[in-house]
């Protein structure tokens, strides 16, 4: 029947059920997530033939920005490889500096040039590998050379980046205790003698080789013991 109630013909009947099945078809393939087989299609549309609809609806989108792609048995509507790159999308994704990492930065900052043992001299824990290569990473820290000591250890120093990203001038500009306590950042545990070490450091560019006499004297350890 018509939607006027005016009785079809058998082929006109036919006609409009192939146009449902097709759009039913159509719908299936665009709201599923994964690829589907034909019995699974022929289930969802029962006395449909399938494989008939499968075929015209892939003639229909071949020239469109959305396919019907055959895979493995299965079929799926996907991008048109010609028109992907439109869906590319770049996102800058943010991520925190692990506690660790920040001290570690921090005792760089403030102590450089210095090695990983005298890192972990003033933090009282061992340093993970992580937060270094994350912090060279981010090009916030360069190799400064070694010490002349016994197994010749790496030194680490900031770079010209690290002062950009925290808007410094150089590395005197770095806050002093009296800063740090206005923001909050020295508690109670302090020693009465506690004092914020002058940075060192020359220019970036700068090699160090450091003799054990010259090595740099380190403050009471501030920082807590967690990693």
């Amino acid at each position: 029947m018509a939607d006027g109630g005016v009785p079809l013909d058998s082929d006109t009947a036919r006609i409009v059920a192939e146009a449902t099945d097709l759009r039913r078809l159509e719908a299936l393939l665009f709201a599923a997530g994964a690829p589907l087989g034909m019995d699974e299609l022929a289930e969802r549309l029962p006395g449909a033939d399938v494989e008939a609809l499968v075929a015209e609806l892939e003639a229909r989108y071949a020239d469109r920005g959305v396919n019907l792609r055959r895979v493995g048995g299965r079929v799926q509507m996907v991008t048109a490889p010609d028109c992907a790159d439109v869906l590319v999308s770049h996102r800058t994704q943010s991520k925190k500096l692990s506690r660790a990492a920040l001290e570690t930065l921090a005792i760089i900052a403030y102590h450089q040039p210095c090695s990983r043992a005298e890192i972990e001299e003033v933090r009282g824990v061992a340093v993970s590998k992580g937060s270094l290569d994350q912090l060279l990473e981010l090009g916030w820290l360069r190799l400064r050379g070694r010490r002349d000591a016994p197994g010749r250890p790496l030194l680490y120093g900031t770079t010209r980046a690290f002062l950009d990203h925290f808007g410094l001038d150089d590395l005197s500009h770095l806050p002093g205790k009296a800063d740090l306590e206005a923001a909050g950042l020295l508690d109670a545990r302090l020693p009465p003698d506690f004092q914020v070490p002058v940075p060192r450091g020359g220019g970036e560019d700068e090699e160090v080789e450091t003799g054990g006499q010259d090595a740099p004297e380190f403050v009471a350890d501030f920082i807590s013991d967690e990693d």
